[in-house]
């Protein structure tokens, strides 16, 4: 059986409901699925799973969340080099060009993403739930 880690930080709740249709995409695939927060994830925890989801919404100027998520994951990226992941997160402002930086540096670092990225604009609606959903199936 897979095991899924889905990592997120949410400041709203978009980002959260997002990552709860992930496990339960990866669930619904028979995939055992932890949803944590990104202050109980470190690069420790990597080898525990098979693949891994990342969700951040955009902060500021179009970056990852400082205090909590960006140091998680900066400490997580040198061990991506193979790792199955998938990036998640929502926006309220702008085009989703932090999500096009998170991905370069994912793929810079020889991380395996197994699908398309998924961002929403705010709260996610009935289409961005099923594109988690099936995120969450391709980490399986």
């Amino acid at each position: 059986m897979s095991k899924v880690a889905v990592v997120y930080w949410s400041g709203t709740g978009n980002t959260e409901a997002m990552a709860k249709a992930v496990a339960e995409g990866a669930k619904e695939n028979g995939a055992e699925a932890d949803v944590l927060q990104a202050s109980e994830f470190g690069a420790d925890k990597l080898g525990d799973y098979s693949a891994v989801a990342f969700g951040c919404p955009a902060m500021g100027s179009e970056e990852l969340e400082e205090y909590d998520f960006a140091p998680m994951f900066e400490a997580c990226e040198a061990q991506l080099s193979g790792k199955r992941i998938a990036l998640f997160g929502s926006y309220g402002w702008g085009s989703g060009e932090w999500m096009n930086a998170w991905e370069e540096r994912c793929d810079n670092a020889g991380a395996n993403r197994v699908c398309d990225s998924v961002i929403c604009k705010e709260a996610p609606d009935e289409n961005a739930v099923a594109a988690c959903k099936a995120l969450g199936a391709a980490l399986v």
